[in-house]
């Protein structure tokens, strides 16, 4: 039995000998390799696991431009009007200024060809009608002047004729107090005559010449009397002719001063219809300028709305749309409601843009190949139609430049950097859902610190 183990043993070393598959397929005698690779992978998972990981938040969004003027805009007609003659087409580029097409007249109250002509026309007919109005206004002045220089001379005569008659009136009274005096004498002598007369002391001629003599005086007082009631009388009429004059001058001025207010708001009203006559001839320069419409900064034309020639375009009514040259761009992203906590001004954003290969490590943005970097410039506070918050991203002048071909519209994949943890921390916040850490922009630090 030995000896036919110790053959079959020679036999088996032969064929392992000869045979090097048997080799290869039996380890017995090999040392495995398999618990160094799980070491070594183990040891730089760990290391991985250690490595700095920057937190970012994803958004989508399309190129758009920083400010309003360099986003494509709508070319409005002002007027309504039919397409005369078209001076561009689609696809050409244009600068300020230059004329895209002519426009022709559609209402009826400017179809007058030499409607201009006519409104300065009546302008001037207005002009004249306002200076003849003003010399009518001035010769009412002057009517005016004469008449209280006329009523001033008119006064003074009754005046003076007042004056004169104030004096025979002072008169009057004097030779009336007088002959009152003449008259008490001659009553006492007659009184004193009749007693005697009674005694016979005189005789009856010569009472009776005392008796004439007393009724002389009597009749004489009377007549001063007279005279000077008649006197008095007169100076009233002069006072009351002195108000009528006064009354009559008054009725003449005011008629006449009538006059001149009526010619003068005659001007006025003139005045005010030329000014809407040179209204309307400026309106009617206008409208006649805005026949042709001008681009309103260089730019490319697209979308033409009305393309034949005699259609007719409505007030307001969009003709083409202007693409402006050389735009400063931006990103307009969108960000979601719990997220928008995490956005400030001045923070960093890495961009993926439509149409350029890209490899992106969202953790690693250095190592990243195709991005591109942007800051944040501009957070709306309102919510947008699709439930999420609009920001405005511009280029970082830190950063290599954007791509030229961009174009307005274009998508745009953006990624906001947040903090720097390691990926450890990132894997722990990921399976719990802890949000991810709250970042302060390195200007609103500085900021701060100088508050």
């Amino acid at each position: 039995m030995k000896k036919l183990y110790d053959q079959k043993t020679y036999l088996t070393e032969e064929l392992k000998d000869s045979v090097v598959s048997f080799g290869e397929i039996y380890l017995i005698n090999k040392k495995s390799t398999a618990l160094k690779w799980f070491l070594g992978l183990f040891i730089v998972a760990v290391i991985i696991l250690f490595l700095p990981w920057t937190q970012n938040i994803r958004a989508k969004g399309k190129v758009s431009t920083l400010r309003q003027e360099d986003r494509p805009q709508e070319l409005n007609t002002i007027i309504p009007g039919k397409i005369e003659q078209w001076y561009v087409k689609e696809g050409d580029f244009v600068s300020k200024g230059d004329t895209i097409l002519r426009l022709g007249e559609v209402k009826v109250e400017y179809f007058d060809p030499i409607l201009m002509a006519r409104t300065q026309e009546q302008i001037k007919a207005k002009s004249e009608s306002i200076d003849a109005y003003q010399s009518k206004a001035n010769t009412a002045n002057k009517q005016m002047e004469a008449m209280l220089e006329a009523r001033k001379y008119k006064l003074q005569s009754i005046d003076n004729k007042l004056l004169q008659q104030q004096m025979k009136i002072d008169a009057d009274s004097v030779d009336l107090a007088a002959s009152n005096n003449a008259l008490l004498a001659y009553d006492r002598q007659f009184k004193a005559a009749q007693i005697m007369l009674d005694g016979g002391a005189i005789s009856v001629s010569e009472f009776e010449k005392l008796r004439i003599s007393y009724q002389e005086g009597l009749a004489k007082v009377n007549s001063l009397r007279n005279k000077l009631a008649q006197s008095r009388q007169q100076f009233l009429n002069l006072r009351i002719e002195k108000n009528e004059v006064i009354q009559d001058y008054l009725e003449k001025i005011s008629k006449v001063e009538g006059e001149r207010f009526a010619s003068l708001s005659s001007a006025a009203n003139g005045a005010a219809e030329i000014a809407k006559l040179e209204n309307q001839l400026a309106n009617y320069d206008a409208r006649r300028q805005l026949y042709f419409i001008l681009a309103p900064q260089d730019g490319q034309i697209t979308k033409a709305r009305k393309s034949g020639l005699g259609e007719i375009l409505k007030e307001g009514e969009t003709i083409v749309e202007i693409v402006p040259v050389d735009p400063s761009y931006a990103v307009e992203l969108f960000v979601k409601p719990m997220d928008l906590p995490l956005i400030s001004r001045g923070q960093k954003v890495r961009f993926v843009f439509d149409g350029f290969p890209a490899i992106v490590f969202s953790g690693w943005p250095n190592n990243s190949y195709g991005t591109f970097g942007g800051t944040i410039t501009a957070i709306e506070t309102s919510v947008s139609d699709n439930g999420k918050f609009r920001i405005l991203v511009a280029e970082d002048p830190n950063e290599k430049k954007w791509p030229l071909n961009l174009r307005m519209g274009g998508g745009a994949n953006g990624i906001a950097l947040l903090k720097d943890v390691p990926i450890y921390y990132e894997l722990w916040r990921n399976i719990n859902g802890f949000p991810p850490e709250y970042y302060v922009s390195e200007n609103n630090q500085t900021k701060d610190k100088k508050k």
